[in-house]
């Protein structure tokens, strides 16, 4: 039943709000991934962010799509808890943590294992609409322990606006989608952050968008 409920959320919902709400331009679409395992990697400025993701892949592989996201925000009530890990299928991992012995990375590393395709921020947290804030390590050390599992950069612009951070009411704005090629993992975390941040900001200047954004 719960699997039909977010069937219907995606392709009735969220995807008649991305094609008639949104003016969504899609650019290297093929460079998406066909199967998992496989993580996707954008910059955040919006809740849209995760759903417009999710529906830029075919609805058949819907059910092994996961957004990796903050328990603490997700998890604060009953309710919503219920339809992050149910409807959207989140991964919830904890931004802080009380035993240093804890693995944060263990349910990721499992559901890449399990062959599933993972959607993450690196930017950890919403930011401005079209700007970038500084990427967390976290994805260079779950690439490092996955060194086999594509990583594609994707870099998302327009959605910051059209439902920004802190706004409920959203706005019809024409986005852009850009998704970049796929990243191999370098040997070192610095080495392959740079490499993760150079790719989004090639994606980015890709679309000529102006200075002032």
């Amino acid at each position: 039943m719960v699997w039909f409920l977010r069937f219907l959320f995606f392709t009735l919902i969220v995807r008649t709000i991305v094609l008639f709400v949104l003016g969504l331009n899609i650019r290297h679409r093929e460079r998406l991934p066909k199967k998992g395992p496989a993580i996707i990697v954008a910059n955040h400025n919006s809740h849209l962010d995760t759903l417009v993701l999710m529906t830029l892949l075919t609805p058949k592989l819907l059910p092994k799509v996961q957004p990796v996201a903050a328990a603490d925000y997700f998890l604060r009530n009953k309710l919503f808890a219920w339809f992050a890990l149910n409807i959207i299928g989140i991964i919830p991992i904890k931004r802080t943590r009380e035993d240093r012995t804890a693995d944060p990375l263990a349910p990721i590393v499992k559901a890449l294992e399990q062959g599933q395709i993972l959607i993450f921020f690196p930017e950890g947290s919403r930011g401005e609409a079209e700007q970038f804030t500084e990427f967390k390590t976290g994805i260079a050390r779950l690439a490092g322990r996955c060194p086999d599992v594509p990583v594609i950069p994707v870099y998302l612009h327009g959605l910051g606006k059209a439902l920004p951070k802190g706004e409920a009411v959203l706005v019809p704005f024409f986005c852009d989608v850009f998704v970049g090629e796929s990243l191999a993992w370098t040997g070192d975390r610095s080495g392959y952050m740079n490499l993760l941040s150079a790719s989004l900001h090639k994606l980015a200047d890709e679309g000529q968008f102006p200075a002032w954004e």
